[in-house]
């Protein structure tokens, strides 16, 4: 499904059943999209260019963002 330029939406492997999910997809100049699952394609898409997503994957993997 294509929703504002991203096509093939996907959620995380490590996503559990209990619908607090994100999904991600990629549009064809790179940028990413991330959106709620629960809104199923009809809630808003946060749109990033890549450097912002490598440098937002960049913190997830240094612990930037680990609660504790």
């Amino acid at each position: 499904m294509e929703q504002n330029g991203f096509i093939g939406w996907r959620k995380s492997t490590r996503s559990s059943g209990d619908g607090n999910c994100v999904e991600v997809a990629f549009a064809a100049d790179g940028s990413v999209g991330v959106r709620d699952s629960k809104q199923h394609g009809r809630g808003p898409v946060l749109a990033f260019t890549p450097a912002e997503w490598e440098a937002f994957l960049g913190g997830v993997r240094d612990g930037e963002f680990d609660l504790g």
